[in-house]
Parts: C-alpha cells; sequence; structure tokens
C-alpha cells in the first residue's frame, strides 16, 4: 500500500519584536514553512532592535495564553521566549523547539541562567549572533582607541570649563602603533581590519594559536602580557566565561607600556575594574573605553562613572539601525542549514557556554 503522508511542516515562531517586513523576508525565502508572527503579542520596540521591546507592555491572560501556545507548537524559535533566561527555560521544558536563533551575541550567559538539564542541553540547540555585530562593536573600538590617542577626554573638559590651555599639548599617531585584540572571533577580526586599515601593527590572542591574515603576531593568553609590553594600545573582544574573568588583572596591567589605551567591547568580567582603576592612577593606563562591565547596569557607587580619563558607554555599542535585518538574514541561512541537516553557525557551546 502506498503511503501518501506528507512530511510535516516545519513550523517557525517569531518569539520577540520584530519589524514586519524582515519576517516576509523570512517567509520569502522558506515558503516551505510556516512562520507564526503575532504582533499584538510582541511588546513594541521603542528603538531599532529592542528585542525586549517596550518592559511596560503587558499580555492579557488571553494574549499570554495564544504568545505560548504559538511558542510551543514551534519547531524552531526566533529570540527567546519574553527575551529571558526564564523564557528559555520554560519553552525548554515543552519538548518540541528544537533550536531557537538568540538575538544576542553573547547568548551562552542566558543559556547559563536557564538552568536547563543536560538532556535539555543536547535537544535545543542555541545559536546566538555573533559576528552580526561585528563591525558596529569594530568601529566603537577604533572610537575608543582615537580618544586616547587624540585626547577627547581633556578637550571636553578643558571645552566644559571654557579654558584655552596655554601650551598646546600634541596628540598620538594612530598610524604605525601597536594594537592588541584579545579574541581573534570574528568581532576581533573585524576590529584588527579596521585597525590595520588605519596603519597599526595589529597582534592578538587566540585559543589555538595559528597564523592569521593582517596579524603580526598570534599567542594564547599566557602570551599576553609579553605583547603588551610594546602595545599602545588593548582591545578587549572576548566573551565572558569561567576561563576568562578577570584574565586582564593587575598583573597584565603591570605588563604594560605606560600610557596604554584601553577598550572593552567584550564582557566587562574580563576586566579586573579594581585593577584597572589602580592603573589608571599610576600611568599605566591613560584612557579607558569600557561598553561592558562586571556588573550592569553599573552601579552609582563605582568609580569608573566620575574618572576623567574614562568613557562609560551603557553596553550601547553593538545596537546599530541594520541589527535587525542582519539577524534575520543570518537566521534565513541558518534556517536552510538546519532544513539540510548541516551544521548551524555559532551554536552556544552547552558546557562552556559561549
Amino acid at each position: 500500500m502506498m503511503n501518501t503522508m506528507t512530511p510535516q511542516k516545519l513550523i517557525v515562531a517569531i518569539a520577540v519584536p520584530l519589524e514586519a517586513d524582515h519576517v516576509e523576508a523570512i517567509k520569502a525565502a522558506h515558503p516551505a514553512v510556516s512562520v507564526l508572527y503575532e504582533p499584538d503579542l510582541l511588546p513594541p520596540e521603542r528603538y531599532p532592535a529592542d528585542h525586549g521591546g517596550d518592559p511596560a507592555f503587558q499580555r492579557t491572560p488571553d494574549q499570554e495564553s495564544r504568545y505560548w501556545d504559538m511558542l510551543r507548537s514551534a519547531d524552531v524559535l526566533y529570540g527567546f521566549p519574553n527575551e529571558n533566561a526564564a523564557g528559555l527555560a520554560e519553552i525548554a521544558a515543552s519538548g518540541k523547539v528544537q533550536w531557537i536563533q538568540a538575538m544576542a551575541a553573547g547568548a551562552g550567559g542566558a543559556v547559563k541562567a536557564a538552568n536547563l538539564s543536560e538532556a535539555q542541553l543536547q535537544s535545543v540547540t542555541v545559536t546566538s549572533s555573533a559576528g552580526v555585530h561585528g563591525l558596529t562593536l569594530a568601529e566603537f573600538a577604533m572610537m575608543g582607541v582615537l580618544n586616547g590617542f587624540k585626547r577627547t577626554a581633556e578637550m571636553a573638559a578643558d571645552q566644559a570649563a571654557k579654558h584655552w590651555p596655554e601650551l598646546r599639548t600634541p596628540t598620538r599617531l594612530v598610524s604605525g602603533s601597536n594594537v592588541v585584540i584579545t579574541g581573534l572571533g570574528e568581532i576581533g577580526m573585524a576590529t584588527a581590519r579596521l585597525a590595520g586599515a588605519m596603519g597599526m601593527n595589529v597582534s592578538g590572542t587566540k585559543r589555538t594559536i595559528e597564523p592569521v591574515d593582517g596579524v603580526d603576531t598570534v599567542t594564547d593568553t599566557a602570551g599576553l602580557p609579553g605583547l603588551l609590553a610594546n602595545a599602545d594600545a588593548l582591545i578587549n573582544t572576548l566573551p565572558g566565561t569561567p576561563y576568562t574573568e578577570k584574565l586582564i588583572n593587575a598583573e597584565v596591567f603591570a605588563a604594560m607600556k605606560p600610557g596604554t589605551v584601553v577598550v572593552n567591547v567584550g564582557r566587562g568580567t574580563v576586566i579586573d575594574e579594581d585593577a584597572l582603576l589602580a592603573a589608571l592612577d599610576n600611568g599605566q593606563v591613560s584612557y579607558a573605553c569600557l561598553d561592558v562591565f562586571a556588573v550592569e547596569p553599573l552601579p552609582a557607587s563605582s568609580a569608573l562613572w566620575e574618572h576623567p580619563r574614562v568613557m562609560v558607554s551603557p553596553h550601547t555599542s553593538a545596537l546599530s539601525v541594520a541589527e535587525n535585518r542582519l539577524i534575520a538574514e543570518r537566521f534565513i541561512e541558518n534556517l536552510s542549514r538546519f532544513q539540510a541537516g548541516g551544521p548551524l553557525l555559532h551554536v552556544v557551546d552547552p558546557v562552556h557556554f559561549y
């Protein structure tokens, strides 16, 4: 007897705010996939790529039921439910979802916080948006280097005081200077390309020591102090893991050439903030541009807020008006791979959570 059953249609549910044109792009790229999108169940965006949406938004009991029914019917989710670890934990317990595309580049933290069982970690694949933010972060990192080299903090202070210095102070030349990038992944490589285009000599760290195009010297983290002896700037792009916590500490700051500019677009836990403040005060670090912090929001009690040679950015360096489009394009590519049974891009490690 002939089997007339047809394969079950793959179901994708949009769990986070997303513009309709990006949803339509997903549908157009994968017409055989059922894409569930109910914008009235999703909080409105307050700004481009506001994946959590307006916190004042509340669903009615009926809407809440519809939202979870939609997500539990799906094989694939675009975003964590309610864009948080609790939502991930709840949907993982439902047993149907096989893959979730996270919005964050550092999605491992949320996966870890969800406290999933080993079986759930094996049954639900989470992919991050790592690399999508690479160029935006690289541009921010180079801004930080330029701010430090060109003394913009001092100029802003003089302007606020309406002070015209009697003696002019020279700035530092970026071209020909030495930069060390910790973490030569996609963000690190995007940063290396921009640094190289500005004439900087680029070195960096990587878990596997191997030649990298555009990078003069590659070492592992054990070789970081040696790289910093001649560095004019240090840019961190490393994620937050148990292995990177306070990796950049007092010992590393002591190995720096006095006057080094420090930029952090990775995770705040990578830098020992007390040691950084000490290095700023003793001159090892001349300027720090920080987008991430060990505790966020940065506590009002932190001395980093008021330090005259620190720029505090509220973890916004990755944001751009193109972010939603870029993540949707990444999802479209990954969805093709998922249907073909191929390897997905940027799978979150279920052991080390990066």
